[in-house]
């Protein structure tokens, strides 16, 4: 069963790793986990000796994985559980306007994929890999020819499709470059018939407010946990 939860934003990671992105997972009926090149998230169906023993096969030793949990969780030896974060699930409550239109907005692809890794390491919006923009779409503004501001397609599950990456060069912050991003990128997904979504650490307070005015509320909060394989063993 793939979808034994209340809701399938309960289990974002594992919903769509089950659904729109199943052709990026590695593992098997229990443990999923993205390419690592792609993203560090991974997801169990359930806490259970079976599904940490599945999750403990899809890591090296010493490699490093990150979950999103609504409780605590208790992995198997083998595996040491620190949370890092609390995390604020946000969705969109109101419709972005059919006349979002940015002219300086532009496609990003493969070929600005080293600006945007380069962008993504200094203004740090959250985990961001050398093929994180294959997920999904990603837009940015430039100034100068220079990458200033970008944001992203990451996590697509079957109704709902993930904003990330959202974030700006220090000296451009405070120009509204984020919101008009987030605007722009909200409006093609609400085009496709999906409901867009987000997730912002608990203490980024101004991240909060942007999306609060853009129409966003918060739906659930998540711990953002790091688990790292840290022996041969896993029983």
């Amino acid at each position: 069963m793939d979808h034994p939860f209340q809701h399938i934003l309960d289990t974002p990671i594992w919903s769509a790793l089950a659904t729109r992105h199943g052709n990026f997972r590695q593992g098997g009926s229990l443990a999923r986990r993205y390419c690592p090149e792609m993203s560090p998230f991974a997801a169990v169906v359930s806490d259970t000796t079976a599904a940490w023993q599945e999750f403990h096969q899809l890591l090296q030793p010493g490699e490093q994985a990150r979950l999103i949990a609504l409780n605590p969780i208790e992995p198997i030896r083998g595996l040491q559980a620190e949370q890092v974060a609390v995390l604020h699930q946000m969705v969109a409550t109101i419709r972005a306007s059919d006349s979002v239109h940015d002219a300086a907005v532009l496609r990003l692809n493969h070929l600005d994929a080293e600006e945007m890794l380069e962008l993504a390491t200094e203004a740090k919006p959250g985990p961001f890999a050398r093929r994180t923009y294959q997920m999904g779409n990603y837009i940015g503004i430039r100034d100068r020819g220079q990458l200033i501001a970008m944001a992203g397609e990451r996590m697509h599950i079957d109704g709902y499709v993930e904003i990330s990456a959202v974030c700006v060069r220090d000296e451009y912050r405070g120009q509204g470059l984020a919101g008009r991003l987030v605007n722009v990128l909200r409006r093609d997904i609400e085009a496709r018939g999906d409901t867009p979504f987000l997730h912002v650490r608990s203490n980024n307070q101004a991240a909060i407010g942007l999306y609060e005015r853009l129409g966003f509320e918060v739906r659930q909060a998540f711990r953002l946990i790091a688990i790292k394989r840290t022996s041969i063993g896993s029983v």
